[in-house]
């Protein structure tokens, strides 16, 4: 797969953590990772689809309304490497991290890694 597929990819990715509801992110999910996919960031792990769309769900029940803009993307070897904001709902910074994928076979994402100052008392 080469980078642009890598990203465009990556933008899907991203779409299922900004859908609203769980059929936009249950499709984005599908066209951009593996079922047995293994997300982890400071605050837990997820393995899987169904334990992935948890994380998500929680996080919009945290940060109402939020999203992440990709400003950065850097991606070879089935590798990528993610700058990004967490906008809250009405489009204010909230914070920034760095995520790094890895993708598979067929092109989606087998794992997803997050970096980020985790808030306080989580």
């Amino acid at each position: 797969m080469n980078d642009d597929g890598m990203r465009r990819t990556w933008d899907t990715y991203t779409a299922a953590w900004n859908a609203a509801g769980e059929e936009g992110r249950r499709a984005a999910l599908d066209a951009s990772v593996e079922r047995a996919c293994v997300y982890r960031d400071p605050l837990g792990q997820a393995d899987g689809v169904d334990a992935l769309v948890a994380t998500m769900l929680a996080f919009r029940e945290r940060v109402p309304g939020g999203r992440f803009e990709t400003t950065y993307f850097r991606a070879h070897h089935g590798r990528s490497v993610a700058r990004w904001t967490m906008r809250d709902g009405d489009g204010a910074a909230l914070g920034e991290g760095i995520s790094v994928g890895e993708y598979g076979a067929h092109g989606r994402l087998v794992a997803m890694t997050g970096f980020f100052d985790a808030p306080a008392g989580a």
